[in-house]
């Protein structure tokens, strides 16, 4: 597999830049798993460089955002034909159709409750799905919301980005709903991840980094250095440290709870860093949609 170097990244190519690697995990098996969102399939990438493309039912299904599930399986959304996917690490796939049409599911977290809890874009819904499958829907208090990333707080209760709403939401696992608007117009938040203290989020749009904190939504806004880099996908990484991807600007970034920010930039900066996760050797991994993955050394600076 070729490499191509710069100081503290390493990037390679897994596929071509039709199939667009999008979301990325750390599965149970040791393993990197990601969505090829234009190509339809899911795919497994071992630290060694072992690549093996698992192709879905519909090739044009756009999976999107995966994660680890309690069963030792991989969940995914699929946003266009409104489905949630999961892979077992030997990769028989299966689908579960949502109840409501038109929902376009997109982020998805293992929630506190043993069960999965994905986002629905174009239904201002928050849904939850067993893991035999049952699906449950969560209608939420705003139209056109555009309910994005999701991930499980430090409260047991599940937050969401909402990026039609400029706004931040909690759902507890009753259905409660609450929702925090960010201090920035028109900020666009996407990706969201708990460090276990505080949640974390991206502001694609106003180019900052935000966190609330869960006890009493108060929000702080870190801006980037590069106001345009278009942050996408966060993940945490250890309490009050937060690695993110720029998508505008082909770079991959760190950050403290202090606002200390470090970027480390890619060897092709229109390589498109999209999801982003911390991989079985305790790096951090993004998928880069036109066809590749990253991966950045946590020890450095």
């Amino acid at each position: 597999m070729p490499f191509s170097h710069t100081p503290s990244v390493t990037q390679f190519r897994l596929t071509d830049d039709k199939a667009g690697p999008y979301g990325i995990a750390a599965g149970p098996d040791g393993a990197l798993w990601l969505t090829l969102v234009h190509r339809g399939s899911v795919a497994r990438l071992t630290l060694d460089g072992a690549f093996e493309e698992y192709p879905l039912d519909a090739a044009d299904c756009r999976p999107t955002v995966i994660a680890a599930g309690p069963d030792g399986a991989l969940w995914f959304t699929r946003f266009q034909d409104h489905r949630i996917g999961r892979v077992t690490t030997d990769g028989e796939v299966t689908s579960f159709p949502l109840p409501t049409a038109d929902g376009g599911p997109y982020g998805i977290t293992s929630g506190p409750d043993g069960a999965m809890w994905f986002t629905e874009t174009t239904g201002d819904r928050i849904g939850r799905i067993t893991l035999d499958g049952e699906v449950t829907e969560f209608a939420l208090p705003v139209a056109g919301g555009f309910p994005s990333a999701i991930t499980t707080g430090p409260d047991g209760a599940l937050w969401f980005t909402l990026n039609g709403a400029n706004a931040i939401g909690r759902i507890a696992v009753d259905g409660d709903t609450a929702v925090h608007p960010l201090p920035t117009d028109a900020a666009g938040p996407v990706g969201i991840a708990a460090d276990g203290h505080a949640v974390w989020f991206t502001e694609i749009l106003a180019g900052q980094i935000g966190r609330i904190a869960p006890e009493d939504g108060r929000i702080t806004e870190f801006p980037l250095p590069d106001r345009s880099a278009k942050p996408h996908a966060v993940v945490a990484v250890a309490e009050g440290e937060c690695w993110f991807t720029e998508w505008g600007a082909g770079r991959m970034g760190r950050i403290t709870e202090t606002g200390d920010i470090t970027e480390h930039a890619l060897p092709d900066p229109s390589s498109e860093p999209h999801g982003i996760t911390v991989g079985p050797d305790g790096a951090l991994w993004s998928a880069l949609e036109t066809g590749g993955v990253a991966r950045v050394e946590r020890s450095l600076p």
